[in-house]
């Protein structure tokens, strides 16, 4: 049900996931966001086949979570998947903004994967006062032929696509906000966990790894010989619960799953400790597969570091009497609130 109806000053974000849409409203009221509306519906193809939606179920499901939830915007930010996003920070003497496009460019035919040709490529200068008069400069590029996928999506269901960025940075806007301190944000997705860390409010480092919440799901049924569903809800009642306790093979065959996304979690730490001689100060997750009994205790023990869930409606004006129910699907929505934040300065 939708709250409000100020579709001139509100904004949809939508988060296309890879078994789901997420969909919330915000309304731009004097600066502050504030909740129209929310949805999430999951695909009907990759429940039934497993296999990846098209471009026609992602518009028809977009279509679907919009009606349910009464959204009364047009307007829609939304995001390039993680792994499709190449990121890089680039040392430059300070220029022009002519200038630094120009150079910005040719410093992007020395790392991206693809020839910039067949790049979307953007630029923001995250620090205009490096060492010796320089400039640091966050370089993104993803491939054309993605950024055009996404285009001819929405072009389906009849919204105006404001923009397409990248997920790192709505989930700055929903879970680190200002603050300046060292932070790392797990998105831990269905098929993917996406590692970010945030320094001075800038995304600093971004790695995508394959594997998460369904291959979870999918080794507990194999291990407990259950159906999928009945794994589903161990994953999420019993979780990374006591190893010394009766049910401890769930939370045995969950640490195995979950074995090479740690160790990457742990390497990228080492990895930005080591080459900013800072410390990460706090763990932020996000995602879905985040919400597992005792994960953020786990993670937490592990790494020698605090780590909480996130909450991306704290940054978000809503009735007192919906706090329950969001806070039961903050960790899910934190990309789409990021995304609709956007245009609300």
């Amino acid at each position: 049900m939708a709250l409000f109806s100020s579709p001139e000053r509100s904004y949809l974000g939508i988060d296309i996931g890879s078994t789901a849409i997420k969909v919330v409203e915000l309304m731009d009221n004097n600066g502050v966001p504030e909740l129209v509306t929310y949805g999430l519906a999951e695909f009907s193809v990759h429940s039934r086949t497993n296999e990846t939606p098209s471009p026609d179920e992602i518009a028809a499901t977009i279509a679907e979570v919009c009606a349910r939830a009464k959204t009364k915007s047009k307007k829609v930010c939304t995001a390039l998947p993680s792994y499709a996003v190449f990121t890089s920070i680039l040392s430059m003497p300070k220029m022009s903004k002519n200038e630094r496009a120009t150079a910005v460019r040719w410093e992007a035919k020395k790392v991206m994967p693809l020839p910039v040709d067949e790049m979307s490529i953007d630029s923001l200068v995250i620090d205009p006062n490096g060492p010796n008069g320089s400039e640091r400069v966050l370089l993104t590029g993803a491939p054309r032929t993605v950024a055009q996928k996404y285009l001819d999506i929405f072009k389906k269901t009849g919204l105006t696509l404001l923009s397409l960025e990248t997920e790192g940075f709505a989930l700055i806007r929903s879970l680190v906000g200002a603050d300046k301190a060292p932070i790392m944000v797990i998105d831990c997705g269905a098929s993917s966990t996406d590692i970010l860390i945030v320094d001075n409010a800038v995304p600093f480092l971004n790695r995508s790894i394959e594997g998460g919440g369904s291959a979870i799901t999918k080794s507990l049924a194999q291990s407990l010989n259950v159906l999928p569903e009945r794994a589903e809800q161990f994953k999420f009642d019993i979780g990374m619960s006591s190893l010394s306790s009766p049910t401890s093979e769930i939370p045995r065959t969950i640490i195995t799953t979950m074995a090479p996304i740690i160790n990457e979690i742990k390497y990228t730490v080492n990895l930005y400790q080591g080459q900013s001689h800072k410390k990460i100060e706090k763990v932020i997750l996000a995602g879905g597969s985040s919400l597992l009994a005792n994960f953020s205790s786990y993670l937490s023990e592990t790494l020698g570091l605090r780590v909480y869930i996130g909450d991306p409606w704290a940054r978000v004006r809503y009735p007192l009497e919906l706090k329950g129910v969001l806070q039961e699907s903050a960790a899910r929505f934190a990309i789409a609130v990021g995304l609709a934040m956007r245009e609300i300065k």
